[in-house]
């Protein structure tokens, strides 16, 4: 299975590009907010990527990061959630977005998705909020390198699997979810905790991260 390209590319389309690589060109399906992020008809781009299988057609689809791939697959992995129906997800709210909604139970934000109704919202946060620390947890992975073509086979890209899910591109979070959980905190109240945390202050460092959360967690009362 393909689980990385980088290339050229050739043709942009609403919901795709084709990317040539060495000569072949490979159709790959992107969420609204990867598309504008690549670059023009000629310029170079890399994705991590994950294979569609279906009886009738092969499918493609590209990530900036591998934490955004990760969140593809779990996405998938929800009864009614289907390849369309994720990346509109991550398009709406991207991976931060995603992690955060998970995190502290805001099904009504995974709406903001087109064609993701309340019920299918609330699914997604009811059985993905104990996988979301793990997918938290990954941190920033370093954008891949756009070579001047280049297709890598998924077993040879090594993503992480057992490490608790924070928001890509925010170690401070990722840091302060590793603290909390090491103090004996259930991945799934550390993550809401730390995603409610950062939401307030998005630019905290790790200790205050910490410390907001552990208020957070206090009991009350």
């Amino acid at each position: 299975m393909i689980g990385r390209i980088a290339g050229r590319i050739d043709y942009r389309a609403s919901d795709h590009v084709l990317i040539d690589v060495r000569g072949v060109g490979y159709l790959v399906y992107c969420s609204d907010r990867t598309l504008s992020s690549l670059p023009a008809v000629g310029g170079m781009a890399a994705l991590y990527t994950d294979l569609l299988v279906r009886e009738d057609i092969l499918q493609l689809f590209g990530f900036p990061t591998l934490v955004e791939k990760e969140w593809h697959r779990l996405l998938m992995s929800v009864q009614g959630i289907g390849a369309k129906a994720s990346l509109a997800i991550l398009g709406a709210l991207g991976p931060d977005g995603v992690s955060r909604a998970i995190a502290i139970g805001d099904w009504n934000a995974v709406t903001a998705a087109k064609g993701v109704g309340a019920k299918t919202a609330q699914r997604v946060v009811n059985e993905l909020k104990d996988k979301a620390p793990t997918v938290m947890a990954m941190g920033s992975a370093p954008p891949p390198a756009q070579d001047a073509g280049e297709v890598i086979e998924a077993e040879s890209v090594a993503a992480p699997v057992a490490a608790p899910v924070m928001p890509a591109g925010n170690g401070a979070q990722a840091e302060a979810l590793s603290a909390l959980t090491n103090l004996g905190y259930a991945p799934g109240e550390a993550a809401g905790a730390v995603a409610q945390a950062a939401g307030e202050t998005s630019d905290a460092e790790t200790p205050a991260l910490i410390r907001a959360a552990l208020r957070l967690l206090a009991p009350k009362g």
